[in-house]
């Protein structure tokens, strides 16, 4: 466990980024010319006590010892330009579609659960603006069951191979916790392993991963679908996920596997009640110092109706766009949502009146 964070915070865009950056008042966000920020938080940890700073810019190098040398070490990371698989982040975040396979998954259960729908849903959802498609057969919602392995991969063989097979370019994600579905997968010419469970429900997965040198998200979840629910605790949501992500990154290069090709999702309702998805949230750009891109679900989560109350909807389209444009005014780079098109359109608005001005 570490004992200094660093947050990139107070961010600038479009060309008064450049003019900051260009001034040194301001560092990149990804090596991004439009995407910047004037200031650090820098949290100290403690026995399990935290305190935090805010530090603008020029002010770093009045930095001193661990400190410093913490600080430099994030910034690189914060700062390099993340590469993933052949994608480019530089461009435009992108939009993950989700396509549930499943009788029961928590908002869309049963809609796509007949084989030609889920096609023709997967369809849908990349004419309307997805780069990802996220293809699952087990619902991970609070509370569910596991179901067998064939089982699994029978609900979503036909849907991966003819979803490939119309759309060969399409960024295929296989949303699984088994190595067995996972190997199934990659033969079909899945892209990416989607694990909930971080890698850590099947103990071949690690395996499967190294021997087809995988992509894969690494998910961050307390407990299990069953008890994840259950009152989560954290000493500190955000710092604790930093460090299961840190000590899983470094698990990792032990095993030799390639750490370019990992995605870091922070799993908001995987064992998070409302204060803890709302804290991951406001400072998700913590993240960034682990030099990897990150991606985030917030598509009809129940935060949404704790939040909103009375007001709350069925698609909860108002609560997803706005956790989207604001994790993404943080530098996020993938969105996995239900509502592709709302959500592409939000973005490229919500782009241009930030980031193009």
């Amino acid at each position: 466990m570490r004992k200094y964070y660093t947050r990139a915070c107070n961010f600038v865009y479009g060309k008064e980024a450049g003019i900051l950056i260009k001034k040194k008042l301001a560092l990149p966000l990804n090596s991004r010319k439009n995407l910047a920020f004037t200031s650090i938080e820098i949290i100290k940890r403690k026995n399990n006590k935290t305190s935090s700073s805010l530090i603008s810019i020029p002010d770093i190098r009045k930095l001193k010892g661990n400190t410093l040398l913490t600080v430099k070490k994030d910034l690189k990371n914060i700062k390099k330009r993340k590469i993933f698989s052949k994608i480019n982040f530089l461009k435009e975040p992108l939009l993950m579609g989700i396509v549930n396979v499943t009788p029961d998954s928590f908002s869309d259960g049963g809609l796509y659960f007949n084989k030609k729908k889920a096609i023709k849903h997967a369809k849908l959802l990349i004419n309307s603006g997805a780069s990802l498609i996220d293809i699952g057969g087990e619902s991970t919602r609070p509370g569910a069951k596991e179901i067998e392995q064939s089982i699994e991969w029978n609900r979503i063989k036909e849907v991966i191979k003819k979803v490939r097979k119309q759309f060969p370019k399409i960024i295929i994600s296989l949303d699984t916790r088994k190595s067995f579905v996972m190997e199934k997968g990659l033969k079909s010419k899945v892209n990416i392993i989607n694990d909930v469970s971080g890698l850590d429900f099947d103990k071949n997965s690690i395996q499967i991963i190294k021997k087809f040198k995988s992509p894969f998200i690494l998910h961050h979840m307390q407990g299990n679908p069953k008890t994840m629910q259950k009152n989560p605790k954290y000493n500190n949501a955000i710092l604790d996920i930093y460090d299961f992500f840190e000590k899983k990154i470094y698990f990792f290069k032990k095993k030799n596997i390639k750490i370019n090709n990992i995605i870091l999702d922070p799993g908001i309702g995987f064992g998070k009640n409302l204060k803890h998805n709302l804290m991951i949230m406001s400072k998700i750009s913590l993240f960034h110092s682990l030099g990897l891109p990150l991606m985030i679900g917030t598509s009809r989560k129940k935060f949404i109706n704790q939040i909103s109350g009375k007001y709350d909807t069925k698609e909860r389209i108002g609560g997803t766009l706005s956790s989207i444009l604001y994790i993404f005014s943080q530098g996020v780079q993938i969105f996995r949502v239900h509502n592709v098109k709302e959500a592409k359109q939000g973005m490229l608005v919500f782009k241009k009146l930030l980031l193009d001005k």
